[in-house]
């Protein structure tokens, strides 16, 4: 396959903005890992038009796709766990091409995973985490079972990640294959869920039980991430949190995690006069860390 993709993947390392060429074959018949594709081709650029660009191939009933990703739109994918397998491609995909060592850079970092870039990944996992847990919850209170199901079930998801990550790895697409070596209590309630021959009412009820203990326990490292931008300034409206660069990924879940932090007293609340007669803002801050 290699042979048929070298015109196309030479064409592409003699650009100048061509950061590195990866190809990763097919392993299994079906494959997840390239899309049913007998191969699939990684060109990392630095600039492009669009983040990402793909092509479709076919010669001699064999199939290939090619994806022109850029180096921001990579580094973000690594950031926020949106696209699991592409730490996979890069781990274990054949190097083509790769300018200025960016891949055995970009391999190295992945393999330190700095404690800021994983205080980070938490944090956005937990935030997840409290959304899904929460909405949970409701449905099982309204006894809509199977959509109780379906919110633990990826809540804990984002609860394995987080140990992954807690451990100073990445989370891979097999992750439960990760979690059962490295945090097997988080394991066992997943299988539990998914296994218990209990009435999924009970199963549901055990495992919030249980949940909470486990969400509990990481609040602290969960709010991580969030503590350390709040302690920058004295208080905080929500609106300047929300704009703020270091919290951008936290968007869609930072006004959940901002009120289950505050249930918990790791955020604390300060209301703050309106022009409206007893009407006040909700100002929000932290205690700073005496050892920062």
């Amino acid at each position: 396959m290699e042979n048929l993709l070298r015109p196309i993947y030479q064409e592409r390392a003699s650009h100048p903005d061509t950061l590195a060429v990866i190809i990763v074959e097919r392993r299994h018949k079906v494959s997840s890992e390239t899309d049913n594709f007998d191969a699939a081709l990684l060109v990392i650029v630095k600039e492009a038009e669009e983040p990402l660009f793909i092509k479709h191939y076919e010669s001699a009933h064999q199939t290939a796709s090619l994806n022109v990703v850029t180096d921001e739109q990579l580094k973000e994918w690594i950031t926020l766990g949106t696209n699991r397998r592409i730490i996979d491609w890069i781990l274990n995909g054949k190097v083509l091409f790769d300018r200025n060592e960016y891949i055995f850079n970009l391999i190295d970092d992945l393999s330190t995973f700095p404690f800021s870039n994983r205080k980070l990944k938490i944090g956005l996992e937990y935030g997840k985490l409290i959304r899904r847990y929460i909405e949970g919850k409701a449905f099982f209170e309204s006894n809509q079972f199977l959509d109780a199901y379906n919110s633990i079930v990826h809540a804990l998801h984002h609860l394995a990640r987080i140990e992954v990550i807690d451990k100073g790895f990445h989370p891979e697409v097999t992750v439960w294959n990760q979690v059962r070596h490295m945090e097997p209590e988080v394991y066992k309630l997943y299988s539990e869920l998914i296994e218990s021959h209990e009435s999924l009412h009970k199963r549901l009820e055990l495992l919030f039980l249980a949940n909470d203990f486990l969400i509990h326990s990481k609040a602290e490292i969960g709010a991580a991430h969030l503590r350390h931008v709040m302690e920058q300034q004295d208080i905080w409206l929500f609106g300047e949190l929300l704009a703020h660069p270091d919290l951008k990924y936290f968007t869609p879940d930072l006004s959940v995690m901002i009120d289950f932090f505050v249930e918990k007293g790791i955020v604390q609340v300060e209301p703050i006069e309106t022009k409206g007669q007893k009407i006040y803002h909700r100002g929000y801050f932290v205690k700073k860390d005496v050892d920062a």
